[in-house]
């Protein structure tokens, strides 16, 4: 997938081809606020078997995600609210992305020097209302 428009109808579907083309179980989501970062994460847990498909977790910096058949999926990360990346440091987010899980990280510019090369990089643009374009590189 080099890039894609897509509704919130079909939100299922590009979560299937964001699995099947990433070639990382790190994945960083760039896009202004409101372009739909956290709706793909949720289609995108939904998507890996997760039992909870929760909410940004923009107060706590990170949610935990299980599968409903039990046991670790993932992590979701937003660093919206960071102020700068020792705290990042600091909560051991390096140790997080040790782990063999998916990783799901909005606002990952805020926290550009810790990012691994081999992430998945996936942008989001915000084309009207209802149609937005997804770009995924490494």
């Amino acid at each position: 997938m080099n890039y894609q428009n897509y509704s919130e109808k079909e939100i299922d579907i590009i979560a299937k081809s964001v699995i099947k083309t990433a070639q990382s179980k790190i994945l960083c989501f760039y896009g202004e606020m409101g372009a739909g970062k956290t709706t793909l994460i949720k289609a995108l847990v939904k998507e890996l078997g997760g039992a909870d498909f929760g909410n940004s977790p923009t107060f706590g910096l990170v949610n935990e995600y299980e599968r409903a058949a039990g046991g670790l999926l993932g992590y979701h990360f937003d660093f919206y609210r960071l102020n700068d990346e020792l705290e990042a440091y600091d909560m051991g987010f390096e140790e997080y992305l040790n782990q063999d899980c998916w990783v799901f990280i909005e606002w990952p510019e805020k926290i550009s020097s810790l990012i691994p090369p081999d992430a998945t990089i996936i942008k989001i643009e915000i084309i009207d209302r209802t149609t937005r374009k997804i770009r995924l590189s490494d």
